[in-house]
């Protein structure tokens, strides 16, 4: 009797390690570049590992889709084609998840030049996307096939701030939900603005209010790029490029509150920033921001209970322009894209202190700029 239920327990012990292995294998990664430098050729489907490796499975060409979204079933795709003179665009695709098999859609004009940017609601009702050079945004409908309509709705942003080189004009960067979609939160490099929009999901066409309902003004020469919601609790850190800080904000009824500001680094030095990107942790409890041109490196922050942020340490992303990264949906791993040396860098996260350890495992990809995990 003993001996069937010491049987009866292994079997199950094995049986739940086996899931929980499994169920961490079953990862995979879309990989989004540019394809003007001619060692890459688009977007790049891999498999990625319990022990940090990964696998190619499938490519699919493309005009430097340097930002993509997946719909909430990872049936479909969506990733910006980075033109400029008229040509900035938006590609649409089935997808497989499964044998990596993409099938273009179709094709349709961003509304302005160079889309950097693109998001969507859960229902996949639109997709929002932001047109740096264009210094605009726009909503476009998704169709029941999963194509993109060719109508859409463009919102101009105007004017300039106090860095004259990079902030000569409006330069939108990022366009997101809020986590109820009820408000969409835009950032503009160009005038240091992050302005809120009403939202209505349920337009066909025009789901946006036409003028913000809100505006948040950054610090002068900040140039805010991307935000992240935490995941459980009314807070948005935004990700500023060009003064390389981290501003923390409340968010209640479609208004932004500053809570602090942040430097990416330890000390102030003659180093040039170039902030790009921005992540909490699945669990909420620590953020991390990429730093670009003479840091290369990312800004670890421990998050407190009220949102504030207490500095922790960096990491070097041991390459070249971290323009993007990514945390894996359990928190094991994060990814920093390397979009000058040409790899995608793989760390082990530990949970308790926030910090980052080398795996030696490389993805290697011609000019990586954005990582989206799908399960």
């Amino acid at each position: 009797m003993k001996n069937r239920i010491l049987h009866t327990f292994i079997l199950s012990v094995c049986t739940i390690f086996t899931f929980a292995q499994n169920n961490q294998l079953n990862f995979k990664l879309l990989i989004g570049t540019y394809t003007n430098a001619g060692n890459s050729e688009g977007i790049y489907y891999y498999q990625f590992n319990a022990d940090g490796s990964a696998k190619a499975i499938s490519q699919q060409k493309a005009i430097d889709p340097s930002f993509l979204v997946t719909s909430t079933k990872k049936d479909f795709v969506y990733s910006v084609s980075e033109g400029g003179n008229g040509k900035g665009a938006v590609n649409a695709y089935s997808f497989n998840k499964t044998t990596g098999d993409f099938k273009l859609l179709n094709i349709v004009l961003s509304g302005g030049d160079h889309p950097c940017h693109i998001s969507t609601d859960r229902k996949n009702r639109f997709v929002f996307v932001s047109n740096y050079s264009g210094g605009n945004f726009s909503a476009i409908a998704i169709k029941a096939d999963g194509s993109l309509s060719d109508e859409k709705q463009t919102i101009q942003h105007t004017g300039s701030s106090a860095n004259k080189s990079r902030q000569e004009k409006a330069h939108v960067h990022s366009a997101v939900l809020s986590p109820d979609e009820k408000f969409l939160i835009v950032q503009d490099l160009g005038t240091d603005k992050i302005s809120i929009y009403a939202v209505n999901l349920n337009h066909p066409t025009k789901p946006l209010s036409e003028n913000p309902i809100s505006v948040f003004n950054c610090n002068p020469g900040d140039g805010p790029r991307h935000i992240s919601f935490h995941p459980t609790k009314p807070f948005v850190y935004a990700v500023q490029e060009l003064t390389g800080s981290v501003t923390v904000l409340a968010f209640k009824n479609g208004e932004l509150k500053k809570l602090q500001q942040i430097n990416m680094f330890e000390k102030p030095s003659d180093k040039k920033s170039g902030a790009a990107d921005i992540h909490l942790s699945p669990d909420g409890k620590f953020l991390y921001a990429s730093n670009r041109v003479d840091y290369n490196d990312l800004a670890i922050y421990k998050v407190a209970s009220n949102g504030i942020l207490t500095w922790v340490g960096s990491q070097s992303t041991l390459g070249l322009a971290p323009r993007n990264f990514s945390i894996d949906p359990t928190g094991n791993f994060l990814l920093a894209a390397n979009q000058n040396s040409n790899e995608i860098v793989v760390f082990k996260r530990n949970k308790t202190t926030g910090l980052l350890n080398d795996t030696g495992n490389r993805i290697s990809v011609g000019r990586p700029v954005c990582i989206q995990f799908i399960k």
